[in-house]
């Protein structure tokens, strides 16, 4: 009988490919040693999960989670649960269970839609959140609509006030079941935003940006500017061209850093900035992030390791004081970049969730710990408190700035 030898294989990419870019980029710690509460899964998981039964105090591939005022309420896009959870109070310590659940009968439930029909408290993965106005807009990615509350929510399953995307809560066909986008239609919006009377939606799969001014008051209401696309109709991916200055192929965060509208833009492995808020259709971006020209779009601009100054799908961003926050999610890190260095290809001088800018890897390709990330989706901030939704972790992790 011939017994089978176990052989382990370790495959490690060239070294000579890899800098000393501790020593050549030194870098600033973007966030504090450890969050100061994590949601969602442990703080030292026993291993990875590869399903989460639904529960107050359990996520499933989190997306989305905006710290709505500095004392409360959070509210999270607990996407694979297909449900929001809400705490009333910012939560300070390990697996506080949440308040309340939108989407779901109950907290041990799941499902599309809450297994039902669609209304205006169900949701089929969402994605994006943030407040907006007094109340809050959730991305319903794939019911094709946008959900805004007027308030915010105090009860489970609290009906939203206004839908985008859809003419009424009761349907969810993409671009209106037609080939077609229109001013008020929506595939796969996966990124909300609001800013000074200015409603953003990332309307990723017509590979576009909306513009609202103003919050909408009537369903299916038409958005006033698109950028990403040089009209309401088309929806082709880098605008039917190649990749320039006003095209986008998946767009997903949103903000304003010190007057400037930035939109991560991960097909392009970009991120796109605007001097001002645009408010003619297709305009053109001044700067890009994590490409050296405005027409290139390679990941980790064609090198396996990252650098500074590139990014890798990066999918969230957010604003603190001069910092922009970028989740670049491929990469497993969380980047930010300072106002003083804005320009094409700049570097950023802060990092959390890798050893130094050279590296990269899920939990820097160790088991997960505090400190480390999985494929970040989604960053959030409120003051000096940054919200994570850490996806593959399965958590949502709450940190203190440090820069």
């Amino acid at each position: 009988m011939t017994v089978a030898k176990k052989v382990i294989m370790k495959v490690t990419p060239d070294p000579s490919l890899r800098l000393d870019e501790a020593r050549e980029v030194p870098h600033q710690q973007l966030l504090a040693d450890e969050p100061f509460a994590i949601l969602g899964a442990d703080r030292i998981p026993e291993m990875a999960s590869i399903g989460v039964s639904p529960d107050r105090q359990t996520c499933f591939g989190p997306r989305g989670a905006a710290l709505m005022k500095p004392e409360g309420p959070l509210w999270v896009c607990d996407t694979g649960h297909h449900r929001l959870l809400g705490w009333k109070k910012l939560p300070v310590n390990d697996g506080t269970p949440a308040d309340w659940v939108i989407g779901q009968k109950d907290f041990n439930s799941e499902g599309r839609n809450g297994k039902t029909e669609v209304s205006a408290s169900s949701v089929n993965v969402p994605t994006g959140i943030c407040a907006c106005g007094d109340g809050m807009a959730v991305a319903d990615a794939w019911n094709h609509r946008v959900l805004i509350w007027h308030k915010l929510p105090e009860n489970d399953n609290t009906p939203a006030d206004i839908v985008l995307g859809q003419k009424d809560f009761i349907h969810n066909d993409a671009n209106h079941g037609t080939d077609d986008a229109t001013a008020s239609s929506m595939h796969w919006p996966y990124g909300v935003f609001w800013h000074e009377d200015h409603l953003f939606v990332a309307d990723s799969e017509n590979r576009r940006v909306l513009v609202w001014q103003g919050i909408p008051t009537d369903n299916g209401q038409k958005a006033d500017v698109v950028l990403g696309q040089h009209n309401f109709i088309t929806r082709d991916e880098n605008a039917g061209g190649e990749p320039g200055a006003m095209s986008m192929r998946w767009p997903h965060g949103i903000g304003i850093w010190d007057g400037h509208l930035c939109v991560s833009d991960a097909g392009n492995n970009r991120v796109m900035v605007w001097k001002a808020v645009p408010k003619v259709n297709g305009k053109d971006c001044d700067y890009v992030l994590g490409q050296s020209a405005l027409d290139l779009v390679d990941h980790n601009q064609s090198l396996y390791w990252p650098r500074a100054y590139t990014l890798n799908m990066p999918y969230g961003l957010t604003v603190c004081n001069d910092w922009l926050l970028i989740a670049d999610t491929a990469s497993s890190r969380l980047v930010g970049w300072h106002v003083d260095d804005l320009e094409t290809g700049a570097d950023a001088r802060a990092l959390t969730g890798q050893d130094n800018f050279h590296d990269k890897g899920d939990n820097r390709w160790k088991p997960p710990c505090a400190d480390s990330l999985c494929w970040p989706y989604g960053i959030q901030s409120n003051g000096n408190v940054v919200v994570v939704a850490d996806s593959g972790n399965n958590r949502v992790s709450l940190w203190k700035l440090k820069v």
